[in-house]
């Protein structure tokens, strides 16, 4: 079993920048895929970004050019940097990461606010 823990979350102005970091609980070895994701309330989870299995990356279309996926090391998988942040980029952020053979784990997420 793993746990992954967000981190990097808080209160943005506008047109700034945050980055998010995925710490889990053990070395996470054998990833097939990882990424972020959001919840923005009362709508569904959706994929902000991610590496695929053949380290392609795949990227919302709403953060196209204003998000940078980074792979850091078997501990901290996956970070997310973000510039140019808009209010509608405010949600709750998730690190994911999913194994060969199919095991999903999911992090309790993070808030990120977007206001002025």
């Amino acid at each position: 079993q793993v746990q992954l823990e967000e981190s990097g979350g808080g209160l943005v102005q506008p047109g700034g920048s945050l980055r998010l970091s995925c710490a889990a609980s053990r070395s996470i070895f054998s990833i097939a895929t990882m990424g972020w994701y959001r919840q923005a309330p009362g709508k569904q989870r959706e994929l902000v970004a991610r590496f695929l299995s053949g380290g392609d990356t795949n990227y919302a279309d709403s953060v196209k050019g204003r998000a940078t996926i980074s792979r850091m090391n078997a501990k901290n998988p996956v970070h997310l940097q973000m510039s140019g942040l808009k209010p509608e980029d405010t949600a709750v952020y998730y690190c994911n990461v999913c194994l060969v053979g199919g095991t999903c784990y999911w992090g309790q997420g993070t808030q990120v606010t977007v206001s002025s």
